[in-house]
């Protein structure tokens, strides 16, 4: 069973005092030193795809791919594949995604679902957590790493109407719940942007509320670097 991530008050920023929201080439290859993974596969929606919009300073490609980057500053020849596809629901993404993934033999895979199901006029988590489960115990099955995601809490973001920030935050929090549980069941990590402070970051956040910019998205490859890497034991 892998420890819960540290709670969002304890945790600093995952950048570097030069710019918080991101890494160095030098930190990530320090937090990766000794990574084991040679096969890297991602599932999801947008989130996982990528959609985001560019930011001055930061690099043009979503968080995953700045992943996949910072892994192959320790292990050159990495393969990754990303299957992510945006507006698929969490069975759409089993569905349609899971056997190609499977197929690919990751030895690390990142899974994001959930959050087009919580965006439809009626939410219920139970079928969408037997989905998210499916998967996770599948990818857990051939013995590879698995990363479960909890979405930002996009209330924080200004482009949101008010009158939606509650129940959006309330869906949210049942997800990432729902989420971390399947992962703790499952020996995967989970990835808690839900309560991560970023949440609350506007400048984070594309025109369109729901996604990150490439701040953001780079802000959230920090987080996944410096989580893979407590998790080989690494500190920076």
């Amino acid at each position: 069973m892998t420890d819960a991530p540290a709670h969002p008050a304890a945790r600093p920023r995952p950048g570097t005092p030069g710019n918080p929201y991101r890494l160095t080439a030098e930190d990530e290859a320090a937090l990766l030193a000794g990574a084991p993974w040679r096969r890297l596969a991602v599932i999801g929606d947008s989130i996982a795809e990528g959609v985001g919009e560019p930011t001055e300073g930061f690099p043009d490609q979503g968080w995953a791919a700045t992943l996949a980057d910072a892994l192959r500053r320790t292990t050159p020849g990495l393969a990754y594949l990303n299957l992510g596809t945006r507006d698929q629901r969490a069975d759409e993404i089993r569905a349609t995604q899971l056997a190609l993934a499977l197929a690919f033999d990751p030895d690390l895979a990142v899974v994001v679902a959930g959050g087009n199901d919580l965006l439809r006029g009626r939410f219920d988590i139970e079928p969408v957590a037997g989905h998210i489960e499916a998967i996770v115990r599948a990818l857990r099955e051939t013995g590879a790493d698995v990363v479960t995601v909890g979405l930002y809490d996009c209330a924080g973001s200004p482009y949101i109407p008010e009158e939606l920030r509650a129940p959006l935050t309330a869906r949210l929090h049942e997800l990432n719940n729902r989420t971390w549980e399947i992962a703790l069941d499952h020996g995967a990590i989970h990835l808690d942007f839900t309560n991560d402070p970023g949440s609350a970051d506007p400048s984070l956040y594309g025109s369109d509320g729901l996604h990150g910019n490439r701040r953001g998205h780079a802000y959230t490859a920090a987080v996944a670097v410096r989580t893979l890497g407590a998790r080989l034991g690494n500190r920076r």
